[in-house]
């Protein structure tokens, strides 16, 4: 039910850093035939510094953890997005599956991977209907490093900051005091605590799996452009998502593809970006973290 690719499995046999990646940014995430280019570019800069890619997908009634350039150009827009409740149905009925942070989250934990990187993690959703993202409940039972660009600007970000509080999992800010707000820079609550090098989040990685907290730790990222008008566009997309009834996970793909074609391009820019500069920095924690030796 699980396949690791043997440049993978090398890599983790000899506790070298390993760094995964997602499969719906590559489907869902962006234009047909974008998505599948800063996948592979994603893993281009794990690679370039010093780490091995895992991108995580279902294929052929598995899961499976390192896709050749082939296996993940199959990823198109048709792919069921999943998450860790969908892996199973996914995996028996033999369907393509784009694995969400959560999904990815899941297959980490089964494989050993302490490392990964998305753009933005989900959370709790705007509105007074319940909705929470399953990726906070993945963060609160895996031991992981995430590297993101905050929680999905879409969502209730204050309420989600609050909720990964109460799931002990800590926020850390790379470089900033602030949880970045995926296409913004500044705004967010206030990150858990402040790290200033892929050394020192490796450290506090290691010291928090060391005095036995089994959770994730989320290392936030500012995108490297800031798109200070978005807010507006937000409200109209998700306006827009909820006359047209559209729910679940739907929402995410809708508001991407509606800012996209709202803002001129320029949300489609930030979101490559700060997806190729999470999986760098993803890398270099995965590096640093190799580097001290076993825990």
């Amino acid at each position: 039910m699980i396949e690791i690719s043997r440049e993978v499995a090398d890599a983790l046999g000899r506790r070298g850093p390993v760094v995964a990646l997602e499969t719906t940014l590559v489907a869902h995430g962006f234009p047909p035939g974008e998505g599948l280019a800063v996948g592979l570019d994603a893993e281009g800069r794990v690679r370039e510094a010093g780490a091995t890619p895992a991108t995580v997908g279902v294929l052929d009634g598995a899961v499976r953890i390192g896709l050749s350039a082939a296996e993940l150009e199959r990823f198109t827009a048709e792919a069921r997005k999943v998450g860790p409740r969908d892996l199973a149905a996914c995996v028996v009925q033999g369907a393509v599956g784009a694995t969400t942070a959560g999904g990815t989250l899941a297959a980490c934990r089964v494989a050993g991977i302490g490392f990964m990187a998305t753009g933005g993690i989900g959370g709790v959703h705007r509105g007074e209907r319940l909705d929470i993202s399953a990726d906070l409940g993945e963060l609160a039972r895996t031991e992981a490093l995430v590297v993101c660009s905050g929680v999905k600007s879409l969502l209730n970000v204050p309420a989600t900051a609050e909720l990964l509080e109460t799931l002990g999992v800590p926020v850390l800010g790379f470089s900033t005091d602030e949880l970045p707000l995926f296409y913004t820079t500044a705004g967010g609550p206030p990150v858990s605590a402040r790290v200033d090098s892929a050394e020192e989040a490796a450290r506090v990685a290691r010291t928090h799996w060391q005095l036995g907290r089994h959770s994730a730790l989320v290392l936030a990222q500012a995108p490297p452009k800031s798109l200070d008008d978005v807010e507006p566009l937000i409200e109209q997309a998700l306006a827009e998502a909820e006359e047209r009834g559209v729910a679940g996970p739907a929402v995410t793909p809708f508001v991407l593809s509606f800012l996209h074609e709202a803002s001129g391009g320029r949300t489609l820019k930030v979101n490559r970006d700060l997806v190729l500069a999470n999986a760098e920095l993803a890398a270099q924690v995965a590096v640093a973290y190799a580097g001290e030796g076993p825990a």
